[in-house]
């Protein structure tokens, strides 16, 4: 069975991120992926120049469209850009009640800087996440949700995801071990928290700035994976693997001459 999903996000014009990413990321798993674009930017892989934000009524048309018509079998819901978008998804989330949702909440660029205001932040906090079936923070982001510190240490990011959880999420997926913090080293560790505990999924970092797009990849592989795996857990393993190899034979593309995206179709192209 080929199944259908929905990813909620912006558009990258470079392919690297956002909707693009998403689409390559649920093709190359195996999946049919659909788009409802929330905002249109100018970027490439040194950087956005700029957002068009849609209207929140437009973008609860295209969610709309798609479920009145196609059986949908996961969401993703990445950038909202504000909380006007971030609350035309959930009510559109309420109303047809897909079976499976991830959030991955792009609130904090890689560089460190906030693409988000305090209220549209306080619209994924209250309104999204708790719609999440699995929700993919960064440490930054989980940061920015629990308006604390960035968790700079094991210990602290097991207290951060079990935090995280009792915003509503059903599991919490936080991403990148120490990716995001000070003291980067060689692992690339990603924490479940969910009703059954705790549980680290381990993996050696590479070392490379091709990983433009990673994050939308992992989500958007995430929810395509998930209706055809037994468990949250084997779904997010089998997700992990595929964005590993996605970095690992991102060096094959010739893309830009920033911070190069990750190669989603290396299981596919020679």
């Amino acid at each position: 069975m080929i199944y259908n999903i929905l990813s909620i996000a912006g558009s990258d014009p470079s392919g690297g991120a956002g909707i693009q990413a998403d689409i390559k990321a649920c093709s190359a798993c195996g999946a049919y992926a659909m788009a409802a674009i929330t905002a249109l930017t100018a970027q490439n892989t040194r950087g956005v120049t700029g957002v068009h934000h849609v209207p929140p009524e437009f973008v609860r048309r295209q969610i709309d469209a798609v479920f009145d018509d196609i059986r949908v079998d996961a969401v993703k819901v990445g950038m909202v850009a504000t909380a006007e978008i971030a609350a035309a998804i959930a009510d559109a989330l309420l109303a047809h009640r897909p079976a499976f949702v991830v959030v991955d909440p792009v609130m904090v660029a890689k560089s460190g800087d906030r693409l988000l205001d305090t209220e549209a932040e306080d619209a994924v906090r209250t309104r999204l996440v708790p719609l999440a079936d699995v929700l993919t923070p960064n440490l930054l982001e989980a940061a920015v949700l629990l308006g604390k510190e960035r968790p700079e240490t094991p210990e602290a990011q097991q207290d951060a995801a079990i935090a995280l959880r009792s915003l509503g999420a059903r599991a919490v997926l936080l991403k990148g071990g120490f990716q995001h913090a000070e003291r980067a080293g060689s692992a690339s560790d990603d924490l479940l928290a969910d009703e059954s505990g705790l549980r680290w999924f381990n993996a050696t970092r590479i070392q490379t700035d091709r990983v433009h797009g990673s994050g939308c990849t992992l989500s958007a592989a995430i929810a395509a994976l998930r209706p055809s795996h037994p468990d949250l857990p084997s779904t997010i393993a089998a997700a992990k693997a595929f964005v590993h190899g996605a970095i690992e034979r991102a060096p094959a593309l010739a893309v830009g001459g920033g911070r190069p995206p990750t190669h989603h179709f290396h299981r596919l192209w020679n």
